[in-house]
Formats: structure tokens, C-alpha cells, sequence
């Protein structure tokens, strides 16, 4: 069983076309799993729906408590960008012992249609949660990072290790 906490974030984001803004209305994981075919077994749990901008240390320590009871040991997490690293750092510094979280997201929305990596990165991050060791991660762009050697470039809009 693979435990999938949803965050908000870009991930989950709705364009409205009217005002142009972006908001948040549900998750759109059940979708995308039912899209992809997925045949894992998976629980889904909304904890908040923010812009990782937004997200204050109450936040990352719901993310953390969440994870500390949950009963399954492979722990995906959808997460803002912005601030992604910073949440993989509070949870790997409070630790959770003897399970794999990896956290993701993406750059555009996934109601964006085909121009977003959003689809595109959980199924990374799936695969990932399955073959990595117990720790924190981020999985982005196809790639995974120790929670300590990633960053957000943002000129480029990719993420990079800081140490290569």
C-alpha cells in the first residue's frame, strides 16, 4: 500500500479563465490515476490544499505528524514546488523512521492539459516510492534527489542537485 498525501500546490491548481487567476477546487489525483491505469494500491488523503508559498512550519508539522501515524511505509507526497525543499527538509529532520517518502509536483497544472509535467512527475515519483530505500526525496523532471542535495533552479525551471 502506498500512502498519497495531497498538499496543493501547482499540481492541483484550476485556471479561472474569466478572472485569469489560479485557485483550488479538489485534487485531481483520482483522474490521473484512473488515466495512467495505475493498478497500485493506493490510499489518497487530502491535508491541505495551499500554494507551497503560503505553507508556515504548522503546516509542514501537519505534513510530518500525518506521516509519522500513517500505518504504510512508502509515503508519496504532492507538494508546491516553491517551497518542496523546504518541506523535505522539516520531515527529514523530524524524522520519520523506517519509511521511503518522496515528494513532488509540478511546474504547470495539471488542468493545463498536455503542458504539464504534472502527470508526468506522480508517475515518476510512484515508481520511485516502490524501488527507494527509507529517507526523503524529491522527484522531479524524471529524476530523484536526496532531501540534502537538491535545488529549484529557477532560471531553467528544472531541478538540480547541489552537488554533482
Amino acid at each position: 500500500m502506498i500512502q498519497v498525501f495531497v498538499t496543493g500546490g501547482t499540481f492541483d491548481k484550476e485556471y479561472n479563465y474569466i478572472s485569469g487567476k489560479l485557485y483550488f477546487k479538489d485534487t485531481h489525483l483520482p483522474s490521473m490515476f484512473e488515466l495512467g491505469r495505475c493498478t497500485l494500491d493506493i490510499d489518497l488523503k487530502t491535508l491541505m490544499m495551499i500554494d507551497s508559498l503560503e505553507m508556515r512550519e504548522e503546516d509542514r508539522e501537519i505534513i510530518a505528524y500525518n506521516c509519522r501515524r500513517c500505518p504504510h511505509d512508502k509515503i508519496l507526497i504532492t507538494h508546491g514546488t516553491d517551497r518542496i525543499v523546504e518541506t523535505a527538509a522539516y520531515l527529514a529532520q523530524h524524522p520519520v523512521e523506517g519509511k521511503t517518502i518522496v515528494l513532488t509536483g509540478a511546474m504547470i497544472p495539471y488542468a493545463f492539459g498536455m503542458s504539464s509535467d504534472g502527470f508526468f512527475n506522480l508517475g515518476s515519483a510512484l515508481a520511485f516510492v516502490q524501488a527507494l530505500p527509507p529517507g526523503v526525496y524529491v522527484a522531479m523532471n524524471g529524476r530523484h534527489f536526496h532531501w540534502d542535495n537538491v535545488k529549484k533552479n529557477t532560471k531553467t525551471g528544472f531541478f538540480e542537485e547541489i552537488n554533482n
